[in-house]
């Protein structure tokens, strides 16, 4: 059997004054990405295989780089920080 956990789905939502993300033990010991949204949560997990875990750290990373150029967007940063792995100073 296929370990094909893939699910479609599109959500919109504000986060709340509590919302928070966390690392946290999932299923079988493997961790998950947890979004609390407040009030709403949402779990991220992957497959136990390599692959899945490869791809869950993919996504992780791009999902980083992404929130970041968002949070950029919308508060500029005032003065120097840390790059993300991946992340090219200046015009690419």
């Amino acid at each position: 059997m296929s370990e094909d956990y893939s699910m479609a789905y599109q959500v919109g939502c504000a986060p709340g004054p509590n919302a928070a993300v966390a690392m946290a033990p999932g299923p079988g010991g493997l961790p998950v990405l947890v979004v609390y949204l407040d009030p709403v949560n949402m779990v991220i997990h992957t497959a136990s295989s390599l692959a899945g875990r490869r791809g869950l750290a993919s996504f992780c990373r791009e999902l980083a780089r992404e929130a970041t150029r968002l949070a950029d967007a919308i508060d500029p940063p005032h003065g120097p920080r840390h790059l993300l792995r991946g992340e090219v100073v200046g015009d690419a």
